[in-house]
């Protein structure tokens, strides 16, 4: 920022933002003596000590740390702005004249105890609520991580657990509700070999298909495993693949109903899981790419997610860090680094993030009889039979993928984009609270739902209006909320749909008809899908924790 800058919309209204953050955090104890704010000039000419501490003056009570620098000379402060990417351009009439002004980017970072870059809000994004909600967020981080931290004569797997896969969010509306997901700094892990997963097949899955002559190599594994947790990827630096597809959520993320992206940006769809997403024929929930390695240039370039302008910018971006050097040209020898090299490595570690030998697995194609329980066999029955599920999600007599690679109206689409809309919404704000809320409430502050009408979108058939591909349910268990846009939270709520019939439109695919399910068989469904968890996710969680995580500085 500068003192003297009278663009409403640059630093007086950060000045602004921080200031209700100051007076909010001066309220809460437990973070007024852990923050610091801190307002820094980029025009140490005018801005000299005595200015900034004049300025800075109305703001320095409440209880709450907050200085405002400056630097000796533009020498002593372009590192600075070099260090976190901060263009500042003096501004200069066409006699060559200095203005006083600046043009620049409003950026204001969130910086943790370990001094790393946790967000970096822009005009768009700057919210005293947005930036609260983090501060308690980053505190309840640290608090978790003093409480895993392993004890003194403690083992490291008896300090943090095992490493369960899942947010088990049974009970959730209950107030004494608490999540079992693992920490973010307390991740301990171990890396597997996921190089086998792509050159054989597991129990109940036939082998990983490959769109090459080979499989991938172990380099090309391992980097696709580090550009999967790398948030330098995006646009600003804070968001990465695995922060929309989080290892311990089922390779989901069962906090979001759809994904957010760059600048809390809303995407549309629920975010798919990458498990065993080698099988896949075609990708996103309107199948609108056929393989991995080129799927992966979607996200990277979505406006709305990575936020990253081209291709080019992507593989600068990778090139300029110096933890990338020679990486690319030891993983494709001959090659180095361009676009589709980057694709193929991401590809390549999600083609061995493969999951078989599920309880299902093992009584069906391994031979044992006491694998899946009496309920879960009764469902299975269900499935093929009275509930007519294969239909849609085959099952094999040599293996499954529970997905027939197709797309299907289903409804879904269809009553969230014509259906009535509803006076009323409740929300749940915490754990056991929630709120009746008017809806024209909700609409001021809220962006309009984006219109989504599904695989008509790629292939401009009116037919396949609000036809989605139909997913696979291997490890349905772990990956809630469901459907494209992850309107149904739970496996009960899934089955409760499908009972139903669906949601009756004029595009309503004829397989879907009520069921006339009883509670008991609705219940050995839900067994039945619980029992699709593979046996082996635990690992494939466990090597992701063990992975590089790359954060700017």
């Amino acid at each position: 920022m500068y003192a003297s800058c009278n663009d409403v919309n640059g630093c007086p209204l950060a000045t602004a933002v921080l200031h209700r953050v100051q007076r909010r955090v001066s309220e809460a104890p437990e973070l007024a003596s852990r923050i610091r704010l801190v307002s820094v000039s980029f025009d140490p000419t005018r801005d000299t000590p005595e200015v900034m501490k004049r300025y800075g003056a109305p703001f320095r009570r409440g209880g709450v740390d907050w200085r405002f620098a400056t630097a000796p000379s533009d020498e002593v402060l372009e590192p600075l702005l070099d260090a976190y990417g901060q263009s500042v351009l003096r501004d200069i009439d066409a006699d060559g004249v200095d203005l006083g002004t600046f043009s620049h980017i409003l950026r204001v970072f969130l910086i943790d105890g370990e001094r790393r870059i946790r967000n970096v809000y822009t005009v768009s994004f700057l919210h005293a609520d947005t930036l609260m909600a983090d501060l308690h967020t980053l505190l309840l981080d640290e608090e978790s991580l003093d409480a895993e931290r392993p004890r003194e004569g403690a083992s490291a797997a008896q300090a943090t657990g095992s490493h369960r896969p899942g947010d088990d969010r049974s009970g959730y509306e209950q107030a004494d509700w608490h999540t079992r997901s693992l920490s973010l700094a307390a991740r301990r892990g171990s890396p597997a070999d996921l190089l086998s997963r792509t050159r054989g097949a597991r129990l109940g899955l036939p082998p990983v298909p490959h769109p090459d002559a080979a499989p991938p190599t172990r380099e090309q594994i391992a980097l696709g495993r580090k550009l999967f947790f790398d948030r330098r990827l995006s646009h600003n630096g804070t968001i990465s693949c695995a922060m929309c597809h989080i290892p311990e959520q089922g390779f989901t993320s069962n906090e979001l109903a759809t994904a957010i992206g760059i600048e809390g940006r809303t995407v549309r769809r629920n975010a798919p899981t990458v498990l065993d997403s080698a099988f896949l024929e075609r990708l996103f929930h309107d199948g609108r790419e056929t393989r991995l390695e080129q799927q992966v240039w979607g996200p990277l370039l979505a406006r709305n997610e990575m936020g990253n302008p081209s291709v080019g910018f992507v593989l600068e971006r990778v090139r300029e860090q110096p933890d990338y050097r020679g990486l690319f040209e030891a993983a494709f020898p001959g090659r180095g680094l361009d676009m589709e090299t980057l694709g193929h490595a991401l590809a390549s570690y999600e083609r061995g993030l493969v999951t078989g030998g599920s309880p299902f697995d093992r009584w069906r194609y391994g031979g044992e009889t006491d694998a899946l329980d009496a309920e879960a066999q009764r469902g299975f029955d269900l499935f093929v039979g009275k509930a007519g599920c294969a239909g849609c999600h085959p099952v094999g007599t040599e293996h499954a993928l529970f997905t027939d690679q197709a797309f299907h109206n289903t409804g879904i689409g269809y009553a969230a984009a014509m259906g009535p809309t509803e006076p009323t919404r409740i929300l749940q704000v915490a754990p056991g609270r929630t709120l009746e809320v008017d809806a024209s409430i909700i609409a001021q502050v809220a962006e309009r739902p984006p219109s989504d009408l599904g695989l008509y979108e790629i292939s401009l058939d009116p037919k396949d209006r609000w036809s989605y591909r139909t997913p696979s349910l291997r490890n349905v268990a772990l990956t809630a909320p469901y459907m494209h846009d992850g309107s149904l939270a739970t496996l009960a709520d899934v089955v409760a749909f499908y009972d139903q019939g669906g949601a009756a439109n004029p595009l309503l695919d004829p397989r879907i008809r009520p069921l006339g399910l009883d509670e008991g068989e609705r219940r050995a469904l839900v067994a039945f899908l619980r029992a699709l968890t593979g046996g082996d996710v635990e690992a494939l969680v466990a090597d992701a924790f063990a992975a590089p995580i790359g954060d700017p500085r």
